[in-house]
């Protein structure tokens, strides 16, 4: 099902579902009881571009630290339990605006239940968190996209058994094909919005070349309400590779494009620490515009002219182009100044 047409689902002050926004989210590496850490990463993620972020939740101690959290942050918060149901209650009752859950190992009926009751009371969303690591075992201990449907399907129905049904899903596996499978075979059984995302997709660079090759289909066909780049790294570092994303899917115009030249032998400027941090500085000031660093006389003026801001470099200077028409001359120490100040008054 088309993102436009699932369940649109409240969350805290946003909407996840029945919307062509995809919403961006990471999950955050720190124990969540040290409270003001954690709170500071999640600001980080916020300002880099988070709708939403997930915490785990291991014992009574992180469960208890849920209130005063969200007390210190602006964007909706997920809490992922596992296990124990008591410390979903406890999250739910501290203020979470979801929880994710597996009910396969949540325990019996009665305490998937409790956990339903307890988020219907209170407004809250479920996420239903399918990995091919934690198959339900009564469907299937072989990883594939078949048993990853069918895992989240069980789980599904045991919820709406108890009158829950505001429920975003996830079927991740490591593989991409069948993620994709899993997720296509989603879209088509349930109205409930999807969760995307390659689960243990590796070191940042395989992650980002695993989760673009799975994520980047589904979202292309309309399919995923909100995702998250699960790599080995920050959580900054998802968000930040999340937001590149979607925007070059074209699911995110508030961001901007850089494009820079991969260098050759006849570039005559030290093109790449200017490339990184001009992309550095984009990230942290993130603004719809399109800047263009390029090395040589080939493509570099074309480019850099058909971008809102750009350089073009030779012979250890830059020419700056502003709305495709030379704006200055300039030595190459001075080039990332100027440039920027260009970008600070768009």
């Amino acid at each position: 099902m088309k993102r436009e047409e699932t369940k649109p689902l409240r969350l805290g002050n946003i909407q996840i579902g029945g919307q062509a926004k995809v919403l961006l989210q990471s999950m955050c590496n720190i124990k969540t009881s040290r409270t003001d850490e954690v709170a500071a990463q999640i600001n980080r993620c916020a300002k880099l571009g988070a709708d939403l972020m997930r915490v785990s939740v291991l014992d009574k101690e992180d469960a208890e630290s849920i209130g005063r959290l969200r007390r210190l942050i602006s964007v909706p918060l997920v809490c992922d339990i596992h296990f124990d149901y008591r410390l979903a209650l406890e999250c739910l009752e501290q203020g979470a605006e979801a929880i994710r859950i597996n009910p396969g190992n949540i325990g019996g009926e009665d305490r998937v239940k409790a956990v339903a009751e307890a988020a219907k009371a209170r407004g809250a969303v479920i996420r239903v968190g399918v990995n091919s690591g934690s198959l339900d075992k009564s469907v299937s201990s072989v990883p594939s996209a078949e048993a990853l449907l069918e895992s989240a399907a069980k789980h599904v129905g045991l919820l709406e058994k108890y009158g829950f049904r505001d429920i975003v899903i996830s079927l991740k596996a490591s593989d991409v094909r069948a993620t994709v499978g899993a997720y296509r075979a989603a879209g088509s059984r349930f109205a409930y919005p999807l969760h995307l995302g390659v689960t243990e997709a590796g070191p940042k660079d395989v992650g980002l070349i695993r989760s673009a090759a799975a994520l980047s289909p589904l979202l292309l066909e309309g399919l995923g309400d909100t995702i998250r780049i699960s790599l080995s790294d920050a959580p900054e570092e998802e968000i930040k590779a999340g937001a590149r994303l979607l925007h070059d899917l074209g699911l995110k115009e508030d961001y901007p494009t850089l494009i820079s030249c991969p260098t050759c032998g006849r570039t005559e400027v030290d093109l790449l620490p200017l490339a990184h941090r001009i992309q550095a500085y984009l990230e942290e000031h993130p603004k719809k515009v399109k800047v263009a660093v390029m090395g040589c006389i080939v493509n570099g003026p074309g480019e850099a002219s058909g971008a809102d801001f750009g350089v073009a470099g030779g012979n250890e200077i830059y020419v700056l182009f502003r709305k495709g028409k030379v704006y200055k001359t300039v030595k190459e120490e001075a080039a990332y100044g100027e440039l920027v100040s260009l970008i600070e008054a768009f």
